[in-house]
C-alpha cells in the first residue's frame, strides 16, 4: 500500500539514511516511499553507474524526484559563470542517465558571488534555459547561511525576476523556520513555481545555523517547528509535488537505515494527516492505562509481589492458560508474567508490555499496520479474549484492549482469589497508573517517540535534558490529549552501556493516589520500604519554597518529594530497586499540575537508588551476584527452522539464539535467511514477539576456494537480524593467506557492527588456541575475537594457562558443552562427536569449570550440545529445554530458596 491515492507522493533524501546507496534505496523502498532525493555524494561513492542507479530505483518502485545539491552557481563573474555552465552540463548528463528531471541549486556562499539580484536572475535564467532544452528543471533554494540570498522570500524575488518556466523554488522548511520567516509569505508564490518541498523539524537551539542544520534536524513532529502550518500555506498555493524528507541528523545517519526510513515514513504520514491529506485510519480515542506487565521469574517475581502487597495491591488472580498473575488496586493493574519469553537476565524484572485502554482496538491495529508497526502474533485458548498487540521499537508489546467490553474482556481470562474489577481492599489508596517510564537506547529514543506519537496518536512533548550524576539524561513525554495515558521515554545520549553503575536502563510504573502521606504510612505498616531521600534535599526544599514546618516534616518523615507550579502541586515517593531495573513510584497531583516533578530532583532520586543498590549488592554472595546470559546454538536443535528455534529458546528461558545461515554439510537442513525474504520476515516477527535476540550467526568458513566477499549477503542478513557476532573458521593451510582473509572479513563485518570470532576445530588447519592467537595478532583487527568451544578446546589439547594470558576483549561468548572422555583417533570420529554426540556439562570428561574460570567473567554461555539420540527421543524443543536446565544446575545456579532476603534481580548483577 503506497498511500499515493491519499495525497502527494512521499519522498526521502538519501542523505537522511546510513549506509551505501544500495542500503538506502532498499530502506526507502521497504518503508514504502515512492521517491528519493539523490544526494550527489551518495552517487559519487557508489560503484553503480547512473544508468544502473535508475534501473535499481525502477526495480524498487522509486522515482528520483530531485538530484542535489548544485552549489555556488549564481551572481558570479563571467569566467566563473562559464566554468559553472560547463559543470552544469556535465550534471545534466548525469540527470538524463538517472531519469531525474529536477536539479536543486542552492543559494551561493562563494566568495566570488556579488550582491546583485539582476545578475543572479540572469544567470539562473540561462541555466534554466539549458536545462529546459534537455527536459529538465531547476529548483532554486535559499539556504539560511547563503552569502546574499538567505530567505525564501528573497529567492522568490530572483526566480520571479528571471521569469523562466523551467526555474522554480525549492522550499525547505528548515531554512524557512530556522530564520523565523513567516511561512504565510509563501501563499503569494504560484503553486506551479514551487518545484519541490523539503521537510525537516528541529529543536530550538541557540547555535550556528550551519551546525544546527547539519547535525540536529529531526523528522517532522519531533522538534519545535510548526510544520503543519507551513505545509498548509504551501498547499494553499496549489502545490501538488512530493513531500520530501531532508533530515541531517548524526543519530539517524548511524542507525539501521530501514528503521530510520520507517520512522521517516511514519512522521510524514502523520504530518500529512495533520493537514487533512491522509489515507490513514484515524487514531481511536485512548482512555488510559489498562495494565503494566512485568516479566519476572522465580527470584524476581516474589520480590515484586512483596512490593505490590506493601502498596496495598490485592492478588493474585491467575491466567487460565498462561503463567501470568493479575494484581490490582482500584483501577491500577499489574501483570506478573512468569513465562520465559523475554530477554531479562535471571532474577531481574522488566516491563515487557503495556496495556492501553482503546475504544476500537481493531481500528488501532489497522492504523498500526498502515504505519509499518508489526502486529504481534498471540496464541490463545478457546474462550479466551483475542487481544491485539503491536511491537514498540524496544520490543515492548503494546496491547490495545477494552477492559469494560460487553463480552470477551481480557479480565475474564483470570481466575483466582483476587477481587473483581473495581473492587479492592477496604483501605485501598492507589487509584490507577499515572505514567510508565522507560529507558531507551540512544538509537531507539527518537524511534520510540515516533512510534507512540504516530501509531497511538499521542502528543510527544519537547525533549528536556537533566544533568544526572552519571551523565546527561534526555527525557521526552508522550501523552494523549486527556493526559490519562502517559509514557516517559529516557536515554543517556553520551553513555554506552548501563544507565548508571550497577543500574541498567531503569524502568518504573508510577501509581496515582489522592493521599500520598497515607499511602506511604500504610506501606510502612505493611512492611514495605520507601526509598530514603537525604536530609539535604529537604533543607534545600525549605529554602526554595518556604513550606509550612509541619508539612515539610511530614514530607521528610516519609521521604516524599515535592514540586509546585502556578497550576498545582506534585508529590511523589519511590520504592527501592526491585532488581537492577524496575521500581515503583506513587504520585499525587493536586490542582492542575501536569508535569513530573522538579527536574533537579531526578539526580537526587538516582543517587539514592544507586546508593541502596550498592549497599544491597555488598550483601549478596559473589556466587549469587555473578550470572550469565544463555544462548541456544542452532546446532543444538538444527532440525528447527529459525522461527521455531526462536520460539523454542523463548519457551525454555534462553535470552539469545545463534542462527546457522550457511550449510556446512550437504546432509544438514539449510535455512536461507539471506535470500528468503519470507523466512527473514517470519524470523524477525518471532524475535519481536518473544523478545529473544540473535547473539551470533554462523558459519563463515573461509577455505582456499571461498573469499570473504562471498559472505557479504551473509553479513547483511546477520546485521538485519540484529546479530552481534559472526563465527568463522579458517580451514586454509596457507597461513599468510588465511591471515589476510581473516583481516578482510573483519573489515567487512565492521561495517555492520559485527565482531568476527574465530573458532578452532581440531580437525581444521587452524586447529588449536595457539594458531588462533597467531592469526588474531597478525590480523590486528579491532573487532576480531576468539570463540572458545569447550569441545574443540579440550580435543585440541589447548592450554588453560595460555587462555588466562589472553586479552579479555578478545572474548565475546563461549560455546558450552561436555563430551565423552578420550579423544577419538580419527578426524571422522572427532567430527561425529562434535555434530552428534555431545553431552550436557558434567556428564563427560571435559574440565568445564577449569576452562570457563580462565575466561573473562560475564560472557554469554552458548549451549552447543547436538545430541542426536536424545533429540530423536524427546524432540528438539524439549532437548533445548533440558540442555539449559542441566547446564544451570551443573554450573551452580542458586536455588530460589537460597535467595531469600535478596531483592529481585540482584542475582543478575553484571
Amino acid at each position: 500500500m503506497r498511500f499515493s491515492e491519499a495525497g502527494p507522493r512521499l519522498s526521502i533524501a538519501t542523505v537522511c539514511l546510513s549506509g551505501t546507496l544500495e542500503d538506502k534505496l532498499a530502506a526507502a523502498a521497504a518503508a514504502r516511499f515512492t521517491g528519493v532525493e539523490l544526494f550527489e555524494h551518495d552517487l559519487v561513492a557508489s560503484p553503480w553507474s547512473p544508468a544502473r542507479v535508475r534501473q535499481e530505483c525502477d526495480r524498487r518502485g522509486l522515482g528520483i524526484d530531485l538530484y542535489q545539491p548544485f552549489r555556488d552557481f549564481e551572481a558570479v563573474p563571467p569566467d566563473v559563470f562559464a566554468a559553472n555552465l560547463r559543470r552544469a552540463e556535465r550534471v545534466f548528463d548525469v540527470l538524463e542517465q538517472l531519469g531525474a528531471t529536477t536539479l536543486l541549486v542552492t543559494s551561493s556562499v562563494s566568495p566570488d558571488a556579488v550582491d546583485d539580484d539582476d545578475l543572479a536572475a540572469e544567470q539562473l535564467a540561462e541555466l534554466a534555459g539549458r536545462a529546459a532544452r534537455r527536459g529538465l528543471r531547476i529548483a532554486y533554494e535559499a539556504i539560511a547561511w547563503g552569502r546574499f540570498v538567505s530567505t525564501t522570500a528573497h529567492a522568490w524575488r530572483i526566480v520571479r525576476r528571471a521569469g523562466h518556466p523551467a526555474l522554480g523554488l525549492c522550499v525547505d522548511s528548515f531554512h524557512v523556520l530556522s530564520r523565523g520567516e513567516d511561512p504565510a509569505a509563501l501563499r503569494v508564490v504560484p503553486g506551479g513555481k514551487i518545484f519541490h518541498l523539503q521537510l525537516a523539524d528541529a529543536p530550538r537551539l541557540d547555535m550556528d545555523v550551519v551546525e544546527w542544520s547539519r547535525h540536529h534536524r529531526l523528522f517532522p513532529g519531533m522538534g519545535s517547528f510548526d510544520l503543519a502550518a507551513l505545509v498548509r500555506h504551501v498547499l494553499s498555493t496549489g502545490y501538488d509535488g512530493p513531500f520530501s524528507l531532508e533530515v541531517f541528523n548524526d543519530v539517524y545517519r548511524q542507525a539501521d537505515p530501514r528503521y530510520a526510513a520507517i520512522d521517516g515514513m511514519r512522521t510524514l504520514l502523520a504530518l500529512r494527516e495533520s493537514v487533512g491529506r491522509s489515507g490513514l485510519p484515524a487514531a481511536p480515542p485512548l482512555a488510559g492505562h489498562a495494565f503494566a506487565e512485568l516479566a519476572v521469574d522465580e527470584v524476581s517475581g516474589p520480590a515484586v509481589a512483596r512490593a505490590l502487597t506493601a502498596l496495598g495491591f490485592a492478588g493474585a488472580a491467575r491466567h487460565r492458560s498462561k503463567p501470568v498473575q493479575l494484581w490490582r488496586q482500584g483501577e491500577a493493574r499489574v501483570l506478573l508474567n512468569f513465562g520465559d519469553q523475554r530477554t531479562v537476565a535471571p532474577g531481574t524484572a522488566a516491563i515487557c508490555a503495556l496495556g492501553v485502554e482503546c475504544t476500537d482496538p481493531a481500528a488501532a491495529a489497522s492504523r498500526a499496520e498502515a504505519l509499518l508497526a508489526p502486529v504481534l502474533p498471540r496464541l490463545c485458548e478457546p474462550g479466551e479474549a483475542e487481544l491485539t498487540s503491536v511491537a514498540a521499537p524496544d520490543g515492548t508489546a503494546v496491547f490495545l484492549v477494552q477492559t469494560a467490553a460487553d463480552s470477551g474482556s481480557w479480565l475474564d481470562d483470570f481466575d483466582g482469589e483476587g477481587p473483581q474489577d473495581g473492587e479492592g481492599p477496604q483501605d485501598g489508596l492507589i487509584r490507577g497508573i499515572d505514567h510508565v517510564s522507560l529507558t531507551e537506547s540512544l538509537d531507539d529514543f527518537d524511534e520510540a517517540a515516533v512510534f507512540y506519537r504516530t501509531v497511538l496518536g499521542l502528543t510527544a512533548q519537547e525533549t528536556t535534558e537533566i544533568a544526572a550524576p552519571f551523565g546527561l539524561i534526555r527525557t521526552r513525554i508522550a501523552t494523549d490529549p486527556t493526559r490519562r495515558l502517559r509514557v516517559a521515554l529516557n536515554t543517556a545520549p553520551l553513555r554506552r552501556g548501563d544507565w548508571a553503575p550497577t543500574v541498567a536502563s531503569p524502568q518504573h510504573v508510577a501509581f496515582h493516589t489522592d493521599d500520598i502521606v497515607a499511602t506511604a504510612a500504610a506501606m510502612r505498616v505493611l512492611g514495605g520500604t520507601v526509598l530514603r531521600i537525604p536530609g539535604n534535599y529537604y533543607t534545600d526544599l525549605e529554602a526554595r519554597l518556604d513550606l509550612a514546618p509541619d508539612r515539610l516534616a511530614q514530607l521528610r518523615e516519609h521521604s516524599i518529594m515535592y514540586d509546585r507550579d502556578e497550576h498545582g502541586e506534585y508529590l511523589h515517593f519511590y520504592t527501592e530497586m526491585l532488581g537492577s531495573r524496575v521500581f515503583f513510584a506513587v504520585v499525587q497531583r493536586v490542582g492542575g499540575y501536569t508535569g513530573y516533578g522538579d527536574p533537579n530532583s531526578v539526580p537526587v532520586r538516582m543517587a539514592a537508588h544507586r546508593e541502596r543498590r550498592l549497599l544491597t549488592l555488598r550483601e549478596v554472595p559473589t556466587s549469587v551476584a555473578e550470572r550469565h546470559d544463555y544462548s541456544l546454538a542452532h546446532l543444538t536443535a538444527l532440525s528447527l527452522s529459525p522461527p521455531d528455534l526462536v520460539e523454542a529458546a523463548a519457551d525454555a528461558g534462553y535470552r539469545f539464539v545463534g542462527l546457522r545461515l550457511t550449510r556446512v554439510t550437504p546432509q544438514e537442513p539449510h535455512y536461507p535467511l539471506a535470500t528468503d525474504p519470507a523466512l527473514m520476515r517470519s524470523t524477525k516477527v518471532r524475535l519481536a514477539a518473544t523478545g529473544v535476540q540473535v547473539l551470533d550467526v554462523e558459519l563463515a568458513r573461509i577455505s582456499p576456494d571461498r573469499a570473504p566477499r562471498d559472505y557479504l549477503p551473509f553479513l547483511e542478513a546477520g546485521a538485519e537480524l540484529g546479530a552481534r557476532h559472526v563465527i568463522t573458521q579458517l580451514p586454509d593451510p596457507d597461513r599468510n593467506r588465511k591471515i589476510d582473509r581473516f583481516a578482510e572479513i573483519c573489515e567487512l563485518a565492521r561495517r555492520f557492527g559485527l565482531t568476527v570470532d574465530l573458532e578452532f576445530p581440531s580437525w581444521t588447519e587452524t586447529p588449536d588456541l595457539r594458531e588462533a592467537v597467531r592469526v588474531l595478532r597478525a590480523a590486528d583487527q579491532p573487532n576480531a575475537g576468539i570463540l572458545v568451544d569447550l569441545l574443540h578446546f579440550a580435543r585440541s589439547g589447548s592450554s588453560i594457562a595460555d587462555l588466562r594470558q589472553l586479552p579479555p576483549h578478545w572474548f565475546h561468548f563461549v560455546h558450552v558443552c561436555d563430551a565423552p572422555p578420550g579423544v577419538p583417533p580419527t578426524n571422522e570420529g572427532l567430527i561425529h562427536t562434535a555434530r552428534f554426540e555431545r553431552l550436557f556439562p558434567g556428564e563427560g570428561g571435559i574440565d568445564v569449570h577449569g576452562i570457563l574460570d580462565a575466561l573473562p567473567p560475564g560472557l554469554p554461555y552458548t549451549l552447543e550440545i547436538p545430541r542426536a539420540t536424545l533429540v530423536a527421543q524427546v524432540g528438539a524443543k524439549e532437548h533445548a529445554r533440558r540442555a539449559l536446565n542441566a547446564t544451570r544446575d551443573y554450573l551452580g545456579a542458586p536455588a530460589v530458596a537460597g535467595a531469600q532476603g535478596v531483592p529481585a534481580g540482584l542475582q543478575a548483577g553484571r
